[in-house]
């Protein structure tokens, strides 16, 4: 009798182990399946495949994981990961995991906020796009062809080297993966002049379930539509994009001014809600937030820095601020004018001033904390000013040390997009989009819990004064908070849409019917992925 208390254990003891042996299994068949599904190109593909008994596998994973909260040892590790170097190596990827029931994560730049570009709960395969990543710029047509794997700041340098009166509206973080940037729709410094990323795509190459090479005449304008800001990993694994480059002017002047609690900065951030969303097209404008030892009173204080990079002169400038935010206080003197290039360089304190920096794409800024959460929302109504008082408060907790909160404004362009142009549906009537980040060292990733209880506590805070119904969110400031899929893949419309609706509004639906369509089984899929119409 004394033997079948201990049953259940055994049960599940032998439970793993099967599991185990099956992963490996799975693991061992995967690797012959890519060896022999082009023979010919065995010897190639062998190149561009690592396991964990590879010496260069845990460089290459640990490469592009841009948040060390899924870099601990708990954390589940691809079972493989492949570094296609052409079209045929992802393609039989796509079809030997397929065959062999492991799940893909595609990797361009390694900024998901969750890690979903790199961590999974069940085996799967990373393909990571670092060494595809070619750019073909064409001046004369203002038009270039960009791989997935490159990062952005790779796409501005290889501009910038044929011509400095042209660019592309991407991000403005050089580092970010150009596949990511667009599948999320693609926001940065020119999106209120020229839209988004994603809006200036004209053409793209897809690797698609059945493994076909699809571009945007033989995907149709649904799955074209839905690639440009649905989200990575659902659709296919796309390869490289045509897009449209834009120009911009000789010269652009940024400023960058803080103003402390004891400055007005509640006030003065209460102004800048009117303000910003109808400046000019050429100017981008953000507020970030964050806390400092006052230099009056020595405690801590909230610092509001308000930012920003027009695309023409100080001369332009300085009067439009006069004339619209004078309550700012500019001075000639906070206007600093450079080149557009200069200004990413600038804006992201890169520590080198040459273009060159825009090449390194594993570079880490030592003044970001390694490990963090995120959220997002949006904003449709000016939050009063004791609003923002309820704001400071919890800002100011000892926990918050590391906290900061990014304010952007919207209008322009945006405003002129209809909402169903691409699946991203933050366009008019939005006045700002805040990012909310807190950060801690590696070492605490063991227990990071009370940082994620206090950026929880400040979004549900929040909820008053944003969006509402749906309460709206980034879809690349991923955030796993406000919903997820089930691991089995069989996940109903009705648990989907409420974080679908968040990331997309109306347009999930459409999303959900491309899916039906084109990986009715749901081979891709993540935690956050468009599922079919399970119901």
């Amino acid at each position: 009798m004394k033997s079948l208390h201990h049953f259940p254990l055994l049960f599940l003891v032998f439970s793993l182990a099967l599991a185990t042996c099956s992963s490996a299994d799975s693991h061992e068949d995967f690797l012959d399946c890519l060896s022999s599904y082009h023979p010919e190109e065995s010897s190639s593909i062998s190149r561009v495949v690592y396991t964990e008994r590879n010496s260069s596998y845990s460089a290459i994973l640990e490469s592009s994981i841009q948040n060390r909260r899924f870099s601990t040892p708990s954390t589940l590790k691809p079972l493989v990961i492949v570094t296609p170097l052409n079209t045929s190596h992802v393609q039989t990827t796509v079809h030997c995991s397929k065959r062999h029931g492991l799940q893909i994560r595609t990797r361009s730049g390694g900024h998901d906020f969750e890690g979903l570009s790199y961590v999974s709960d069940v085996p799967f395969v990373v393909v990571d796009l670092s060494q595809f990543r070619s750019i073909d710029v064409d001046v004369e047509n203002r038009e270039a062809w960009v791989q997935s794997g490159a990062i952005t700041g790779e796409l501005y340098y290889r501009i910038n080297e044929r011509t400095t009166n042209l660019t592309f509206p991407g991000a403005l973080c050089h580092t970010v993966g150009f596949g990511g940037l667009i599948s999320g729709g693609g926001y940065g410094l020119l999106f209120r002049k020229y839209g988004l990323a994603g809006d200036n795509v004209i053409d793209a190459q897809l690797v698609d379930v059945n493994g076909r090479v699809l571009d945007r005449r033989s995907m149709g304008e649904d799955l074209f539509w839905a690639i440009r800001g649905g989200g990575g990993g659902s659709f296919g694994i796309v390869l490289s994009w045509k897009v449209k480059l834009v120009p911009i002017p000789s010269t652009v002047t940024v400023f960058a001014v803080g103003r402390t609690l004891e400055q007005n900065a509640t006030q003065l951030l209460h102004r800048w809600q009117y303000v910003a969303p109808n400046l000019p097209n050429d100017a981008y404008s953000v507020v970030s937030i964050s806390t400092m030892n006052s230099t009056e009173t020595g405690n801590r204080t909230v610092l509001a820095t308000f930012i920003s990079v027009f695309q023409g002169s100080a001369n332009e400038l300085m009067p439009l601020m006069q004339e619209r935010f004078p309550e700012l206080g500019l001075v000639r003197e906070n206007l600093i004018e450079m080149t557009w290039i200069e200004s990413l360089i600038f804006l992201t304190q890169l520590p080198n001033e040459t273009p060159e920096i825009l090449l390194n794409r594993t570079y880490r800024n030592a003044l970001l904390f390694p490990a963090f959460k995120a959220k997002s929302d949006y904003v449709r109504k000016p939050m009063q000013e004791i609003a923002l008082q309820g704001l400071w408060s919890q800002l100011l907790e000892d926990v918050a040390t590391t906290a900061t909160m990014n304010i952007i404004s919207y209008g322009g362009k945006m405003d002129e997009i209809p909402e169903s142009a691409l699946p991203f549906p933050h366009r008019k009537g939005t006045l700002y989009k805040i990012n909310y980040n807190i950060g801690w060292r590696e070492e605490e990733n063991n227990n990071p819990q009370r940082y994620i209880n206090w950026i929880r506590k400040v979004y549900r805070y929040m909820g008053a004064f944003v969006s509402k119904s749906p309460r709206e969110a980034y879809i690349n400031y991923r955030d796993l908070d406000i919903g997820r899929n089930n691991d089995d893949g069989k996940t109903s419309y009705t648990q989907a849409s409420v974080w679908g609706r968040k990331y997309f509004k109306k347009n999930f639906d459409r999303l959900v019917y491309v899916k039906s369509k084109t990986d009715p089984e749901n081979f891709f899929r993540h935690e956050q992925s468009i599922p079919p119409s399970f119901h």
